[in-house]
C-alpha cells in the first residue's frame, strides 16, 4: 500500500511546525476543523496578538481571543496553555529530549490537550518517527479506504493496523495524509 502511495504521490512533505508554543497553539486550533479553518484561525490570532507567545495571549485574555474569532472553548485551552508555559509548569523545550510517553503525559495535563493533539505535536513539532495520531479523521479514512480492514472498523482497529509500519508510522501517516489531501474525492463516501 505504501509503495503504491509513493509511486502515485512521490515523497511526502514534512509539514514542520514550530517546536514551541506557537506550533502547539497552531495544532490546538486544528482540533476538529479543516486545515483551511485552522490556518485562518491562526492568522486571525496573529492579527490580534502579534507574535503568538504565552505573554501575548495572556495580555489579550478571553476578550482578545474572542476578537480573533476563537470559540470560548479554544480561548480557554489557549489561555491554559499560555499560563502553563508562562508559569513554567510546562517546559516545552525540555519535551524535545523527553520520551514520547513523557511528552504525552506532560501535554495531556493541560486542559484542551488530548491524545490527538499530543501525538500531532510529537509528529510535526518534534518530528518523532514512530507516532500515529490515533483518531485523526483523515488517517482513519485513508486507512479504511486503502487497507483490507473489515467494514465498520473503528479508530482502534486503524491504529492496530498502523502498528505494521512501526518504527516509521509517522512516515506512513505523512504518505496517507498526502494522498488524502491530493485526492479528496477518492475519500468521500461512495467515491
Amino acid at each position: 500500500m505504501l509503495a503504491t502511495l509513493h509511486e502515485r504521490n512521490g515523497y511526502p512533505p514534512l509539514w514542520p511546525r514550530n517546536q514551541g508554543f506557537s506550533g502547539l497553539v497552531f495544532i490546538m486550533l486544528g482540533q476538529q476543523v479543516s486545515t483551511a479553518s485552522q490556518a485562518a484561525a491562526y492568522r486571525r490570532l496573529q492579527s490580534v496578538a502579534g507574535r503568538v507567545t504565552p505573554a501575548a495571549l495572556l495580555r489579550q485574555g478571553e476578550e482578545g481571543l474572542q476578537a480573533a474569532g476563537l470559540t470560548r472553548q479554544k480561548q480557554r485551552y489557549c489561555l491554559a496553555l499560555a499560563d502553563a508555559v508562562h508559569t513554567r509548569r510546562l517546559r516545552l523545550a525540555a519535551l524535545a529530549q523527553a520520551p514520547d510517553d513523557a511528552v504525552r503525559e506532560a501535554l495531556q495535563a493541560i486542559p484542551g490537550i488530548g491524545r490527538w493533539t499530543a501525538d500531532v505535536y510529537l509528529f510535526v513539532g518534534l518530528r518523532r518517527p514512530d507516532v500515529w495520531p490515533v483518531g485523526d479523521l483523515a488517517l482513519d479514512k485513508a486507512v479504511r479506504r486503502l487497507a483490507p480492514l473489515p467494514p465498520g472498523s473503528d479508530t482502534e482497529a486503524v491504529a492496530k493496523h498502523a502498528q505494521r509500519w512501526a518504527p516509521w508510522r509517522a512516515v506512513a501517516a505523512r504518505m496517507l495524509w498526502q494522498d488524502y489531501l491530493a485526492r479528496p474525492r477518492h475519500y468521500r463516501p461512495h467515491a
